[in-house]
């Protein structure tokens, strides 16, 4: 198997021999990581928990656990889950590249498509399953929105849509979400949505795919599956929390090949991931913070406040030269856009001319941080 370089990497190769202007403090707005303490009453619980690292954990994850995340989606998504409909999963990286390969495991010449630009991840899993690919292109044309031709949708096996995206923060409504529904139940294809971003809004509540599900009448997510995690949700990447919920039919095959690929959570980490999947509060708090650093962004560069993320999709003239620039003259890293696409069929990369800043940092450094963008913009 042969794999793409990740962004990150390329990025590091792009900037090697360039010496930053030492007058600034350097800033990193490259990865999506949050650079926040993780709450309190969350370490709290993992250090007092320590002792029952002596057993084994639970491929199926711990009954606190599950039903932790169950309630999550009750209070969340007004949407009750049963024991069946979801499965603990460590952080939610390993199921976007083991759980296509599980799928299309006995599928002779099985198809794949995604949204383009994406989480590198998707294309890996791809890889792996031997799945042909077809590119789900987001652009200005369609509002950053996913569109695919019927005969495609015919031969389709799997599709991951990402919504809230990354990187671009655009959304799906419900009703746009349930149109995705109908066609996965009409040309018989899993359709599976990455929600990691779906508590990082910045007004109303962003909706689920399972909601939408329920929304067109499909009540037990036949071919519907999503995932979402802990680490943006709660500042917490660390404790690798997540889950897959959806469609039992599937989930219940599933199940057993993850007790083979071995990737329990530790009993500490699950008890911390319950009580924090369990508490909205410090959500709340920290989705003030994304609301206020987007609104520092509006001042100082004019962009319009996305309904979700902690992402700016920045359109420049060239994102190779700018971040080249910007990391010599003004010592920020930002992330080309070109980094995170691919070339579709006709040769077009949807991510060329922008680049993706992670608003991550407190109000101060991203006020420092996008002045001198917004220099850099002004040369």
């Amino acid at each position: 198997m042969t794999f793409e370089p990740y962004p990150f990497e390329k990025l590091n190769n792009l900037l090697k021999d360039i010496i930053p202007n030492p007058n600034y403090k350097a800033s990193a707005l490259t990865i999506g990581e949050p650079q926040f303490e993780t709450p309190q009453f969350i370490q709290d619980s993992l250090s007092k928990n320590t002792n029952l690292l002596k057993k084994y954990p639970k491929t199926s994850g711990e009954i606190n656990l599950r039903e932790a995340q169950r309630e999550f989606f009750k209070r969340r998504f007004n949407t009750e889950l049963s024991d069946a409909q979801i499965i603990p999963t460590f952080g939610t990286r390993e199921v976007l590249f083991n759980f296509p390969q599980f799928l299309l495991f006995s599928i002779e010449n099985p198809i794949m498509a995604y949204t383009n630009p994406f989480y590198q991840i998707y294309e890996g899993a791809a890889i792996a399953s031997r799945a042909k690919t077809i590119h789900l292109n987001l652009n200005e044309e369609n509002n950053f929105k996913p569109e695919m031709d019927k005969d495609k949708l015919l031969a389709c096996d799997l599709v991951i849509l990402n919504f809230p995206n990354n990187p671009t923060s655009s959304t799906l409504t419900l009703d746009e979400l349930g149109m995705w529904v109908k066609l996965a139940l009409e040309y018989n294809f899993v359709l599976l949505n990455d929600e990691c971003y779906s508590e990082i809004y910045t007004d109303k509540p962003i909706p689920s795919l399972l909601e939408a599900s329920r929304h067109v009448g499909n009540e037990d997510f036949r071919n519907i599956l999503v995932i979402n995690s802990i680490s943006k949700r709660s500042s917490a990447p660390g404790l690798r929390n997540g889950f897959i919920a959806g469609d039992e039919k599937i989930l219940k095959e599933y199940m057993k090949y993850r007790t083979y690929v071995g990737c329990a959570s530790p009993l500490p980490l699950q008890n911390a991931s319950a009580e924090a999947w369990l508490d909205e509060i410090h959500v709340e708090a920290s989705r003030e913070v994304y609301k206020k650093n987007f609104e520092v962004a509006k001042e100082i560069l004019g962009i319009k406040i996305p309904h979700a993320t902690f992402y700016i999709w920045l359109k420049v003239s060239d994102a190779i030269d700018f971040t080249v620039k910007l990391y010599e003259k003004y010592n920020i890293k930002v992330l080309p856009g070109e980094y995170l696409a691919r070339e579709d069929y006709k040769g077009q990369n949807p991510g060329k001319g922008y680049v993706r800043i992670a608003l991550v940092e407190s109000e101060d450094k991203t006020r420092e941080s996008l002045n001198r963008i917004k220099e850099c913009l002004g040369e």
